[in-house]
């Protein structure tokens, strides 16, 4: 089964030399979803080892479980089971033992590496010896809603059998280290570059956003329970002289229950390279999260996007953005619709000096945080846990 690094040492620093490594994801997001941690990481990693993206099933009326491969672009290749509609629970986790097996038998690599976002992956990979086994736990699954009840009992199995474990905050380091050794802290960080764009005041405003009128405040990332439409209602209610913009796709909850307002505007999901040109026309962001079990650990990638579009926005107190954005006076706070409303006013009323003065700071933040510099040290303590060489000085000899 699952031995330690230091028994495999010397066979996979042997093996490494000769070629890339296999990188196995097991994601409970698509790779087609919204562009995030996962994606941002995998991309990277995608310079050292070969990367499969290993989605959650899909079904539909085969005749046997196929595995269905597409590379995604960066160098990942997504894999996507199709299982049987008719299958029982237990028969779709021997599929996707046999599919992911099918995987593993025929790729060319010699040693291969786990990267989980999902325990519930751990049921049809816990029989594969990975050469290492990874856990970047991005959220804290168990809360959200509709999860499934074997999750925290698989979530810690894989806790105890990971080599290392990494976290998209600092709530959740503080959470999963009081439950294992080796647990390291990666919040959430930002393509600096990607989002500078939207400082660009020539990019063409959006069709279907050209239309609305301004001033206007936007939220971009997953709509779902994870938002306080209540709240989002009563801000739009109070300033009606404002128009709010939401970008994103609208999951698990049922798009009926949406606040209609005229100043509210309901735009759906844009691509990643869209979202420049739609945060170049904004002249604030908010992040109206509900403070329930399914934020009491969320560590937004949105936060430093949105600084790096030098958009000054304003959130609920999520612990994570509270510390240290609030903190630092780079976002500000507001637990009620009064208080969020008169801070967009705030926003919006700062003099040129003031912007400044932001800037200045966010450019201080931000000029600590990059994806690359995520993924260098991520890499860094992979490389030590494996005990071979610098596999990125491998890549570029």
């Amino acid at each position: 089964m699952h031995e330690p690094p230091s028994a495999r040492t010397a066979s996979v620093a042997q093996r490494r030399a000769a070629r890339k490594d296999l990188l196995v994801c097991f994601s409970h997001l698509r790779w087609d979803f919204v562009f995030q941690r996962p994606q941002h990481l995998l991309s990277r990693a995608a310079t050292t080892y070969d990367v499969l993206f290993f989605e959650e099933p899909m079904f539909d009326d085969v005749a046997r479980p196929v595995l269905r491969q597409r590379a995604a672009g960066f160098g990942v290749r997504v894999a996507t089971p199709i299982l049987p509609s008719r299958l029982s629970r237990a028969e779709q986790i021997e599929a996707q033992r046999a599919l992911l097996e099918f995987a593993l038998i025929n790729a060319e690599n010699e040693a291969f590496l786990f990267w989980y976002y999902t325990p519930m992956a751990l049921e049809f990979s816990g029989d594969f010896p990975p050469d290492l086994c990874v856990y970047d736990c991005m959220d804290e699954l168990s809360l959200f809603r509709n999860a499934p009840d074997a999750l925290t009992d698989l979530e810690t199995a894989l806790l105890a059998r990971a080599d290392l474990v990494f976290t998209g905050g600092r709530s959740l380091y503080e959470s999963k280290r009081l439950k294992r050794s080796n647990v390291h802290c990666f919040p959430s960080s930002v393509d600096r570059a990607h989002f500078a764009k939207a400082l660009d005041y020539d990019l063409a405003d959006p069709d279907d956003q050209a239309r609305i009128a301004r001033p206007r405040v936007g939220f971009f990332g997953v709509i779902d329970e994870r938002m306080d439409l209540d709240l989002v209602d009563a801000v739009a209610q109070l300033r009606p002289q404002l128009q709010f913009v939401m970008l994103g796709p609208v999951v698990k909850i049922d798009p009926a229950t949406l606040p209609q307002r005229p100043n509210l505007h309901w735009l759906g999901q844009k691509s990643y390279d869209e979202l420049p040109a739609y945060l170049a026309h904004w002249s604030a962001g908010f992040m109206p999260f509900a403070l329930n079990d399914a934020t009491r650990y969320i560590s937004p990638t949105k936060t430093p996007e949105f600084l790096a579009a030098g958009l000054p926005l304003v959130s609920t107190p999520v612990a994570d953005v509270v510390e240290p954005y609030g903190r630092e006076a780079l976002v500000a706070i507001a637990d009620r619709p009064d208080v969020m409303a008169a801070e967009i006013d705030a926003l919006l009323a700062r003099s040129s000096d003031e912007r400044s003065i932001w800037t200045a700071r966010a450019a201080r933040r931000l000029s600590r945080m990059s994806w690359d510099r995520t993924w260098t040290d991520m890499a860094k303590l992979m490389d030590e846990a494996l005990g071979g060489e610098d596999v990125d000085a491998r890549v570029r000899a």
